[in-house]
C-alpha cells in the first residue's frame, strides 16, 4: 500500500513515521508547501519521498490520503482524495461543518472508499481497557461522565477551544458510551483574546438520564487531562497525566434503602477497594494506522469511521450554537448514531 501526508507541521511528522512503521506500507509521500517542513521530514524520515504539490500527490498512485491541515481545508483535500478514488484518513475534527462531513460520506459510499477520522484517543490503550470495563458492566449503568481537559497554550487560529479540545473526549463520550443516546446540550464559553472562545463548559444530556460534563481551557495554569466515569456500581478515573496507574477503578458508590423510618439515613454511602487494570502501551497512533490499513484490505468501515467525525462535528456545531445564546438549550438530531 502507498500512502500520501498532506500536511507536516504539527502532527504530519507522527503520520509519516507511523506510516513507515507499517509492514504494509510500501511507500510514504509526504507534502506540505513550506520547504522548512519538506526538509525536516527528509532529515529524519530518509525512506519518504518528498513534493510540495498537493495535486501531484492526489493524482499520483498512492491508494490513501492522509490530511493533516487545518480544519477548514479538510473538505477541499478530503474531496478532492475521493474523487480520485483515493481512500482517506482526516485528522479531528472531521470537518468544518456537518454538511461537508456529510458530503464526503456520500461521495465515500458511492465510490465504495474508506473515510478514517483520527479520534486517536478510541486506540489508547486506557481508552480501550475504559471500553472494556464499561461493555463488560463493571461499572454497571453508566450514570455520568465527567471530563477536563485544560493547559495554557495552544491557542489555534482557525477554531475555538471547544473545537480544538473537545472532539477528543466527545470521541471517548460516544465510544464508551455507545448504548446511550445523545438528546441535547448547553454550552457556556467566553473569549478573552482573539474572538474564539479560549475556557468553555459543556453540558450533553441522555435519553436515559445519563449526563455528561465537559471543561476546555486554554488558560490555565495547571495541565489536566482527566476524565471520571461514575457507574451505580463501581467508579473509575482516567488521568493521562499519569506516567503509571493511568486507570483507577473504585468499589464506591451510593445507595438509597428503602426504610419506614425517618430516623434511620436515607443515603448510605459505599467505600471499597481500588485497583489500576494493566492496559496496552502501544502508541495509539500506531494502531490506528493498522485499524485504517486493515479496514481497506478487509473492505469494512474502520473504529473511527466518517459517521462518528460527522456525530462529533454535530455536537461541535450544537455547543458554537448554545454559547453564542448565553447557554441555550440545543436539541440534537435524533436520527444522529453515537
Amino acid at each position: 500500500m502507498k500512502i500520501g501526508v498532506i500536511g507536516l507541521g504539527y502532527w504530519g511528522p507522527n503520520l509519516v513515521r507511523n506510516f513507515l512503521a507499517q509492514q504494509d506500507v510500501k511507500k510514504v509521500i509526504g507534502c506540505d508547501r513550506l520547504e522548512k517542513r519538506l526538509h525536516n521530514i527528509k532529515v529524519k524520515f530518509p525512506a519518504a519521498e518528498l513534493t510540495n504539490d498537493c495535486n501531484d500527490l492526489i493524482n499520483s498512485d498512492v491508494d490513501a490520503v492522509v490530511i493533516a491541515t487545518p480544519v477548514d481545508t479538510h473538505h477541499f483535500f478530503a474531496k478532492k482524495a475521493l474523487e480520485a478514488g483515493k481512500h482517506i484518513w482526516v485528522e479531528k475534527p472531521f470537518t468544518a461543518t456537518s454538511e461537508e462531513a456529510e458530503e464526503l460520506i456520500e461521495i465515500a459510499e458511492k465510490k465504495n472508499l474508506n473515510i478514517f477520522v483520527d479520534h486517536t484517543f478510541i486506540y489508547n490503550g486506557a481508552v480501550c481497557k475504559m471500553k472494556e470495563l464499561v461493555d463488560n458492566n463493571t461499572l454497571g449503568n453508566v450514570i455520568y461522565f465527567d471530563s477536563e481537559r485544560i493547559n495554557l497554550g495552544l491557542f489555534q487560529r482557525d477554531v475555538n477551544v471547544v473545537w480544538d479540545l473537545a472532539p477528543h473526549d466527545l470521541s471517548i463520550m460516544n465510544h464508551l458510551l455507545s448504548s446511550h443516546k445523545v438528546k441535547a446540550l448547553s454550552a457556556n464559553g467566553i473569549a478573552n483574546y482573539n474572538g474564539k472562545e479560549n475556557l468553555a463548559h459543556i453540558c450533553v444530556y441522555f435519553e436515559d438520564n445519563c449526563f455528561a460534563h465537559f471543561h476546555v481551557n486554554w488558560v490555565s495554569p495547571v495541565k489536566i487531562r482527566r476524565l471520571i466515569v461514575g457507574g451505580d456500581k463501581k467508579m473509575l478515573v482516567y488521568d493521562d497525566m499519569e506516567n503509571f496507574e493511568k486507570i483507577k477503578v473504585y468499589d464506591s458508590g451510593v445507595e438509597f434503602p428503602t426504610t419506614e423510618s425517618i430516623h434511620r439515613a436515607l443515603v448510605q454511602y459505599r467505600i471499597g477497594d481500588m485497583f489500576s487494570p494493566k492496559i496496552n502501551q502501544t502508541e495509539a497512533l500506531s494502531l490506528g494506522a493498522q485499524e485504517f490499513i486493515s479496514a481497506i484490505n478487509e473492505d469494512r468501515a474502520p473504529v473511527t469511521s466518517g459517521k462518528d467525525g460527522l456525530a462529533v462535528v454535530k455536537i461541535l456545531e450544537a455547543c458554537d450554537e448554545s454559547i453564542s445564546n448565553m447557554g441555550k438549550i440545543v436539541e440534537i438530531d435524533k436520527s444522529l448514531v453515537i
